[in-house]
C-alpha cells in the first residue's frame, strides 16, 4: 500500500453559487395583495424598506419566499447530517460515497473550540479546557483518521464495493452538498442555528454548524440588506 495521506482542516467552505434575490423582491410579491400584478420595476426602497419592516413585525411570510439562494457547502458529514433535518423550503444533493472514493479530508477542533461540557443536556455550557484537553483531542483524531483511512483504501484496493468500504469512515470526514432556499427558509435556519444577542427565541447551536450559518448569513445581509435588518431588528425570528 502507498503511505498513507490524509488531510486535517479546522474550517468549513461556503460559496454561493447563484441566486435571485433582492429585497424588492419580497415587497413585490406582497404588493401584489392590494395593486395586483404590476410588475412594476421601479425600485423605491425606502418605500420597501418600510413594508418589509411591517411583513416582518406581523409575521406574514409569504412574501420572503419569491428569492432562492443555492449554496456549495464543504463541511464535516456530522454538520451535514444537522443540516439536512431543515426540510421545509430546502433542497439538497450531497456527493455519494457509493459512486464516487471520497477525499481524504478530515475535520480536526481548532485550539480555540471549547472541549469542555459541563452540566447535564438541556442546561449545559462549553468551557475552553486546557492545552492538555486540546494536545489529546487533536491526537485521538488524527490518529483515528488515519486507521480508518487505511482501512477504507485496503479495502478498495482489495475490490470491495465503495458502498461497503466507506463504512469504517467517521463522520469527521468532509463532505460536500448543495444546499437551495429561499430567504424564509434561511431566516429560520439562522435562528436555530446562530448564537446572537437580541434572539427573541435563543439558541445553542454546536459551533461547527453555526460557522456555516455565520458565512451564509453574512452573504444573505450583502444580498438583501432590508430584509436581513428587520430579521434582527424582530428577534431573529422566520416570519
Amino acid at each position: 500500500m502507498q503511505p498513507v495521506t490524509v488531510q486535517f482542516r479546522s474550517d468549513v467552505t461556503v460559496n454561493l453559487v447563484k441566486h435571485s434575490a433582492t429585497d424588492s423582491d419580497v415587497a413585490t410579491a406582497a404588493r401584489v395583495s392590494t395593486v395586483g400584478g404590476s410588475h412594476d420595476e421601479t425600485v423605491d426602497l425606502t418605500r420597501d424598506a418600510g413594508l418589509i419592516n411591517f411583513l416582518m413585525r406581523d409575521r406574514h411570510g409569504s412574501p420572503f419566499e419569491h428569492n432562492s439562494f443555492t449554496f456549495y457547502i464543504e463541511a464535516p458529514i456530522f454538520v451535514a447530517r444537522e443540516f439536512f433535518r431543515h426540510r421545509a423550503g430546502w433542497s439538497y444533493n450531497e456527493q455519494s460515497g457509493r459512486y464516487m472514493e471520497l477525499d481524504s479530508v478530515f475535520y480536526v477542533p481548532p485550539r480555540d473550540r471549547d472541549l469542555i461540557q459541563v452540566g447535564r443536556p438541556g442546561a449545559y455550557t462549553f468551557e475552553p479546557g486546557t492545552y492538555d484537553h486540546f494536545g489529546i483531542t487533536r491526537w485521538e483524531h488524527e490518529q483515528t483518521y488515519r486507521i480508518a483511512w487505511t482501512s477504507y483504501q485496503r479495502m478498495l484496493q482489495a475490490g470491495i464495493a465503495k458502498e461497503v468500504a466507506r463504512n469504517v469512515l467517521p463522520v469527521g470526514i468532509f463532505t460536500s452538498f448543495y444546499a437551495t432556499c429561499n430567504a424564509r427558509s434561511l431566516m429560520h435556519f439562522l435562528s436555530l442555528r446562530t448564537m446572537r444577542e437580541g434572539s427573541k427565541f435563543p439558541s445553542f447551536p454546536q459551533r461547527e454548524i453555526e460557522l456555516v450559518a455565520e458565512d451564509m448569513e453574512g452573504i444573505f445581509e450583502e444580498l438583501m440588506p432590508l430584509t436581513h435588518g428587520a430579521f434582527e431588528r424582530h428577534g431573529r425570528v422566520a416570519p
